[in-house]
């Protein structure tokens, strides 16, 4: 199994002074994104070891609603070493996370505000803003941007303001079509899970249109159970 030293190095970031956009997805082997309807029943030990080190190194978490509502997320924190290691470069203590909602069809007391640990942020259009951000003023900062759709360019910008330059995004799929089909991404950590699901779970990106995309192969790290997890960068 890599050791979290070696996660940490494998998966280096490239610098802080430029927004950076960083996917972490799992797949089967025959390309499902879900086995049973979630993600996390895909993955591993070494899988759960370098979600939590790509949070430890990222200002901020990018998810979808959809995402939360299916994965369950609650209070997103990283443990103590990795406070530590934050803290040692000058970072807040836990990454911000944000959700990306353009209806916001969720509600204030879901996990993922009830237990955060630092207080999240809802990235929605001006519309919904007006319409249903003071539902949430108690739990989260609501971020308006664009007027029909969220316009990722201007929540990138917003992000940059603040100062969040590395952004890990967690999915969903629909969100990494939108990124994709905007010109967005800059890297894709993909972990390879060694099993053939079936059935018609979808792909790790959709809604995109179709292009010929180019991404290199920047690393690659297996562990004893047969995982391979892959680094692509932007070419």
């Amino acid at each position: 199994m890599p050791t979290r030293q070696e996660l940490f190095a494998a998966y280096e970031l490239p610098g802080r002074t430029a927004s950076h956009v960083r996917m972490n997805f799992v797949s089967s082997a025959d390309g499902a994104v879900t086995l049973g309807g979630r993600s996390g029943a895909l993955g591993g030990g070494t899988d759960r070891a370098l979600m939590q080190v790509l949070r430890t190194m990222a200002d901020v978490v990018l998810v979808g609603a959809g995402t939360v509502r299916a994965e369950g997320y609650g209070g997103l924190g990283v443990d103590a070493d990795d406070v530590r290691w934050r803290q040692a470069r000058d970072l807040d203590d836990q990454p911000a996370i944000a959700v990306v909602s353009g209806r916001l069809q969720l509600d204030p007391g879901d996990p993922v505000f009830a237990d955060a640990v630092r207080r999240p942020v809802i990235v929605t259009t001006d519309a919904t803003a007006t319409a249903r951000g003071g539902l949430f003023a108690s739990v989260a900062d609501v971020m308006a941007c664009g007027d029909e759709s969220v316009d990722l360019d201007a929540m990138l910008d917003e992000f940059t303001r603040r100062g969040w330059t590395q952004v890990l995004c967690e999915g969903g799929p629909h969100l990494f079509g939108d990124l994709l089909d905007a010109g967005l991404v800059d890297e894709v950590c993909l972990t390879l899970a060694p099993r053939f699901v079936g059935g018609d779970a979808g792909r790790i990106a959709q809604g995109a249109g179709e292009s010929d995309r180019r991404f290199a192969l920047a690393g690659v790290v297996t562990d004893d159970e047969g995982f391979a997890f892959l680094r692509y960068a932007a070419s």
